[in-house]
């Protein structure tokens, strides 16, 4: 009897083991996280977190990289740019991680990148400023997965020309992405001859933008571009309302979080943004290249975490995919890891990545869907 008890247990103690067995003797690939976790910007950084928590579990449970366990160091930057800083050196210098992925926001990106320049580790950002990988001369060691402001830029002003609109107002957050988009709404604007007849802008804890519509109404613009990464962008749409401004309002692809459009309840509705066609994916044909990994991710995404998916964790899922695969063919070398990125390609669920040593996103306008908000749902715009 004592000897099938010793039996049962070194069976047991195997058998709880043999997760750590399997990487027995091997050093981890270890990849460092920064992320808007908490904070303002929490609808970005969540989703992100719990992408790359859910991919790593993935990778290990089907015996890791090369033999090698994934090991994520995961940061909360909570949006703010020291923290970011902060986190980065951290990963770098104490975790000795071999690539970054993050930060959320386009201004903690900018904030980070002489560090990992200085340091030679590649980053790839999940936030949606094109600045942050141009001039690539001077981005050497960075990336970024979301599509680029100036691509978002143009199909909105498409848009705008098929429908004969001309004059429109834009307002804009106060943020390192709110920045750069109203800089690629104006210096666009000339190329599709629409003009700008009010600009103005708010800050990220500005909770109501009557004055600035007014302002906006008054100009006779006959179009709004919001382009934000903050609650505001379901508050615009609320205050528009009251005030009764019957005009189209556009958003950027920092709208891709079904949580927004919910926000902003019966005002929401109409509302058209360019986004990835990961929030439309049941209505893409069957042989669009993209569905069978958009579909993947989202019924994962969704059966885990039981909440919608967006594009904001779709964005770290494509980072850290593009990593794996890195590692894969290269291991952990920072250099080699850098070298691979700029000849990589990926179909991944903000477009079909083909990067180069002259380009850090590797996607185009093309990337985009035109979506529109109806009764709290994001479905593709019909015409």
């Amino acid at each position: 009897m004592k000897k099938s008890l010793l039996m049962i247990g070194v069976v047991i103690v195997l058998l709880l083991m043999s997760g750590s067995v399997l990487f027995a003797g091997e050093k981890d690939y270890r990849v460092g996280c920064v992320f808007a976790i908490t904070g303002k910007a929490s609808w970005l950084g969540e989703p992100e977190m719990k992408t790359v928590e859910m991919i790593a579990r993935e990778i290990n449970e089907a015996g890791g990289i090369n033999g090698h366990k994934l090991k994520l160091f995961i940061e909360d930057s909570q949006g703010d740019n020291t923290r970011a800083v902060n986190a980065v050196k951290k990963l770098i210098k104490k975790n000795n991680v071999c690539a970054i992925i993050g930060p959320s926001r386009s201004g903690t990106s900018m904030a980070v990148i002489p560090i990992v320049q200085k340091a030679q580790i590649p980053l790839i950002s999940c936030a949606g400023a094109e600045v942050i990988v141009v001039p690539v001369e001077e981005r050497k060691w960075v990336f970024k997965t979301p599509q680029k402001d100036s691509d978002c830029v143009r199909r909105i002003y498409e848009h705008m020309i098929e429908k004969g609109i001309k004059d429109i107002g834009i307002i804009s957050g106060t943020t390192g992405f709110g920045n750069a988009g109203r800089k690629q709404l104006k210096d666009i604007a000339a190329e599709y001859k629409i003009n700008i007849v009010a600009d103005e802008t708010y800050s990220p804890a500005d909770t109501d933008m009557t004055a600035q519509l007014v302002k906006i109404k008054n100009a006779g613009a006959m179009a709004l571009v919001n382009w934000s990464i903050v609650p505001a962008q379901s508050i615009v749409p609320q205050n528009m309302k009251h005030l009764k401004m019957d005009i189209q309002l556009y958003q950027s692809h920092g709208f891709g979080n079904v949580k927004y459009a919910k926000a902003a309840g019966a005002a929401g509705n109409g509302i058209i943004f360019p986004a990835g066609r990961l929030l439309a994916v049941d209505s893409l044909p069957d042989d669009n290249p993209q569905k069978a990994v958009l579909l993947g991710y989202k019924n994962k995404y969704e059966t885990k975490f039981n909440e919608t998916v967006s594009t904001f964790g779709g964005h770290a899922y494509d980072s850290l995919w593009l990593v794996a695969n890195a590692l894969k063919a290269v291991g952990d070398n920072p250099e080699k890891i850098r070298e691979q990125l700029e000849k990589s390609e990926l179909v991944g669920t903000g477009g079909i990545f083909k990067l180069s040593p002259m380009d850090h996103n590797g996607l185009d306008k093309t990337a985009f869907e035109m979506l529109t908000v109806q009764d709290g749902k994001f479905v593709v715009l019909k015409d």
